[in-house]
């Protein structure tokens, strides 16, 4: 009986705690949004206008006129972005890198150049890391998730995105890019 009673208060309890929890949750859930519709930049718009603030210098977008150029935003602490990095060290960088056509800015959303700079040294990167402390570049392109690839063309509009990384939307953009160059 006491053992009977116990188990229904605790029952009971349980069930008044839970449900003021539960309804954020729901809410929270209900308000999600996905990384396309969370994308400020879809293809077929123009590259937006941007300034680089490195260490290395300032670099416009203005001065990517004429090139192919992707975007790739990431960040230091994120596991699909280093996967990512890692396909576009081994694969991408190693095939574009000496086309003067096609320009690589791999942008550390949230990270300043001494960041970066550890972070290169640590990863054995061959490709330039740029800074975007404040999210001022990133939020020209999105509200939220990384990694993000966009692929712009010779005329700056953009003509491919992902969110995340998958092996076979690498496969594509690599193909992509070998299309954009012809």
């Amino acid at each position: 009986m006491k053992k009977s009673f116990i188990l229904s208060v605790a029952f009971v309890l349980s069930g008044l705690f839970s449900l003021p929890l539960s309804q954020p949750i729901q809410a929270q859930n209900q308000q999600k949004q996905t990384a396309q519709e969370t994308s400020r930049i879809k293809t077929g718009d123009k590259m937006p206008a941007f300034t680089i603030k490195s260490d290395k210098g300032n670099l416009s977008s203005a001065d990517l006129k004429g090139k192919v150029v992707l975007v790739n935003l990431f960040a230091t602490w994120c596991g699909p972005c280093q996967t990512e990095l890692a396909a576009v060290e081994k694969t991408l960088w190693s095939e574009f890198k000496n086309n003067k056509d096609f320009k690589l800015l791999v942008i550390g959303r949230e990270h300043d150049d001494a960041e970066l700079k550890k972070y290169n040294e640590k990863k054995g990167f061959t490709f330039p890391l740029y800074p975007d402390k404040d999210r001022s570049i990133y939020n020209l392109f999105a509200e939220s998730y990384i990694p993000r690839t966009y692929l712009i063309d010779k005329n700056g509009k953009v003509i491919y995105t992902s969110t995340g990384y998958k092996e076979e939307e690498f496969k594509e953009l690599m193909e992509k890019i070998r299309q954009a160059l012809q």
